[in-house]
C-alpha cells in the first residue's frame, strides 16, 4: 500500500488483496450460486432435460459457464487495476515485500502470477458455490452461503486458527501469491493451495452431480 504513489504495479497488487477479503468469493459464487437454483425457481428443468441433453451434459455445461464467467470476471478486475496503476502513477520499479526494488519487467509478471494464483481457490468456491445451489435449491442460498463461508474461513484463520487449518481452508489461497513478491521467492503456499482448492473442487463437484443425478426432476 506504501507503494502505491511511487509504483502502478503496486495498485493491482493492493486491489487483490482487499478483493480476497470478500470479493473474490461474491465473484465466484455469483453464477455458481443460482445456475441450477435458477431452473427449480422457473420449474423449467423439464424443458431443458428434453433437448436431446442427458443431466451429466447439462451439468458440466453450467459448470463450465460459471467457471468461464469467473475466470473472465477475475482477469478483468486485474487488467483494469493494473492499467489505471500505470496510467495514474507509471512504470516505475515495484518496492517488494523485502524491501528490495523489483525492476518493470518482473514487477509486471509478479503481478501477473499473483492475478493467475487465485484462480484455483476461486475455482473451488464456484464448486461449493455449485454444491450449495443444486443442493438447496435456492439461488439465495448458493450465492449468500460460500460468501459467509469463506468470511468465517478467514475470521478464524486470523482469530485462532493453527497452521494445519490455515493450509487447509479455501481462503489461505486468496493470500499465497504473497510468496512471489520476495527476494527470494517462495512456492510452497501455492502449491499447498492449489492441491487443497483442487480437492474442494473435486468433492464439491462430484456431490453436486450425484445429488442432481439422484433427484426426481418430473416429481
Amino acid at each position: 500500500g506504501r507503494a502505491m504513489r511511487d509504483s502502478g504495479f503496486a495498485t493491482p497488487l493492493v486491489v487483490l488483496g482487499f478483493a480476497a477479503l470478500w470479493l473474490l468469493p461474491v465473484v465466484a459464487s455469483v453464477i455458481g450460486g443460482d445456475v441450477f437454483a435458477s431452473e427449480d425457481r422457473h420449474r423449467t428443468w423439464t424443458t431443458v432435460l428434453t433437448r436431446s441433453r442427458s443431466r451429466g451434459e447439462v451439468f458440466a455445461g453450467k459448470v463450465l459457464a460459471s467457471l468461464a464467467f469467473t475466470a473472465i470476471a477475475i482477469a478483468v478486475l486485474a487488467l483494469a487495476s493494473l492499467a489505471a496503476g500505470l496510467v495514474l502513477v507509471g512504470r516505475q520499479p515495484l518496492v517488494d515485500l523485502s524491501g528490495a526494488l523489483l525492476p518493470p519487467a518482473r514487477a509486471l509478471a509478479a503481478v501477473l502470477w499473483a492475478w493467475l494464483s487465485v484462480l484455483p481457490p476461486a475455482f473451488a468456491f464456484v464448486a461449493l458455490a455449485v454444491l450449495v445451489s443444486v443442493a438447496t435449491r435456492s439461488g439465495a442460498a448458493g450465492v449468500g452461503l460460500p460468501v459467509l463461508a469463506a468470511l468465517t474461513m478467514q475470521l478464524c484463520a486470523l482469530v485462532d486458527g493453527s497452521d494445519i487449518y490455515r493450509r487447509l481452508v479455501l481462503t489461505s489461497g486468496f493470500s499465497a501469491w504473497h510468496g512471489l513478491l520476495h527476494q527470494h521467492p517462495y512456492y510452497r503456499p501455492l502449491l499447498d493451495a492449489a492441491a487443497v482448492s483442487v480437492v474442494w473442487f473435486v468433492g464439491c463437484v462430484t456431490a453436486a452431480y450425484r445429488l442432481l443425478q439422484r433427484r426426481d426432476i418430473q416429481g
